[in-house]
């Protein structure tokens, strides 16, 4: 089983500098996390976005529990120092 912070690490690579529908970044870390024989639903994959987002690792737009309609993206700070 994923724990949390592999969860974190996987969106994290997903997540870029522009932003990007949640339910792409969902499905992108779900098919990572495959490769690596994880299997995580994609609610826990959405519940720990959210997380990212209250501790501010990652920004979003929108209401994030409408996966299709909202966007996340890193930081700007962030994203210039990638």
């Amino acid at each position: 089983m994923a724990t949390d912070s592999s969860i974190d690490h996987a969106i994290m690579q997903m997540v870029m500098d522009r932003w990007q529908k949640t339910a792409m970044v969902i499905a992108k870390t779900d098919e990572a996390l495959r490769k690596e024989g994880e299997q995580v639903s994609w609610d826990k994959i959405a519940e720990q976005i959210e997380a990212l987002d209250a501790r501010g690792d990652i920004e979003s737009q929108g209401d994030l529990s409408q996966w299709r309609h909202s966007e996340v993206r890193l930081p700007q700070a962030k994203a210039k120092a990638r």
